[in-house]
C-alpha cells in the first residue's frame, strides 16, 4: 500500500502561492480581455455615433443648401415677374397714350371741308353697300348737316352708278349725334332696326381692337411667346 505523505507547512505555503499566482494571472488575462473587448466596443460605438452625427450634419447641410437654392429661385422668379409686369404696364401706358393722342386729333379731320365731305361720302357709301336698301336714314352732328347733304348727293349718285339702282338717304334730324362727338355718321336701315356706326370715335375704337397687334409689333417687335396668329 502507498502511503500518503503529509505536506509540510513550507510545501503548503508554496502550493498556495502557486495557486494564488495562477488565479491572479487568470484574473489579469481576463481583465485584459475585458478591457480589449470594452475598448473595441467603445471604438465601434464611438465610430457609430460619429457617423450618425456626420450623417446628421451632412443632411442638415444638404437641407439648408436645398432651401437656399429654392429661396434663390423664388426670389429670381419674383423679381422676373415684377420686372415683366412693369414692362407690360409701361407698354400699355404707351399704347394708351398713343390712342389718347389719336382721339384728341380726331376733330382735325373735320377742319378741312373738302376732305371731311369726301370722308362723309365714303363712310355713307360703306353703309349703303352693306344695307342695299331703297330707303336709308343717317344721323350726324347738326354742325355737319350742310356738308352731309352734299355728301349724300355724291353717295347716292355713286351708288346708282355702281349698282345700277337707286337709294334715298334722309337725315334723321330728330336724333342728331352729340356735338361733342368727333364726327362721322350713323347709318340706319331695316326701318331703323339695323345700325351701322361709322363715326370717327367708333372707327378709332375698332382700330384700337383690330390694329392693336400690328401697333404692338411695330413698337415692340415680335412676341417670342406668341404661338398662334389670326
Amino acid at each position: 500500500m502507498s502511503q500518503v505523505h503529509a505536506l509540510s507547512d513550507d510545501q503548503v505555503g508554496q502550493e498556495l502561492r502557486k495557486m494564488t499566482a495562477f488565479i491572479k494571472q487568470e484574473a489579469r488575462e481576463k481583465a485584459r480581455e475585458i478591457e480589449i473587448k470594452a475598448n473595441e466596443e467603445f471604438s465601434i460605438e464611438k465610430s457609430k455615433l460619429v457617423r450618425q452625427d456626420t450623417d446628421a450634419i451632412d443632411a442638415a447641410h444638404a437641407k439648408k443648401l436645398k432651401q437656399a437654392a429654392m429661396s434663390q429661385q423664388i426670389t429670381r422668379s419674383t423679381v422676373a415677374n415684377k420686372t415683366r409686369l412693369k414692362v407690360l404696364a409701361a407698354r400699355q401706358q404707351l399704347l394708351d397714350d398713343i390712342f389718347d393722342a389719336a382721339a384728341a386729333r380726331l376733330a382735325d379731320g373735320t377742319k378741312d371741308a373738302a376732305t371731311y365731305r369726301a370722308a362723309l361720302k365714303n363712310l355713307l357709301l360703306e353703309g349703303l353697300y352693306a344695307l342695299a336698301e331703297p330707303n336709308i336714314q343717317v344721323r350726324a352732328r347738326k354742325a355737319d348737316y350742310a356738308l352731309l347733304k352734299e355728301a349724300i348727293d355724291g353717295a347716292e349718285a355713286e351708288y346708282k352708278s355702281t349698282l345700277g339702282k337707286e337709294t334715298k338717304v334722309t337725315i334723321d334730324e330728330e336724333e342728331p349725334l352729340p356735338e361733342g362727338s368727333s364726327g362721322g355718321v350713323v347709318i340706319l336701315g331695316g326701318q331703323g332696326k339695323i345700325e351701322i356706326n361709322n363715326t370717327f370715335d367708333e372707327r378709332l375704337e375698332l382700330l384700337q381692337t383690330s390694329g392693336l397687334p400690328a401697333v404692338r409689333k411695330t413698337l415692340f417687335g415680335e412676341n417670342p411667346n406668341r404661338k398662334f396668329y389670326d
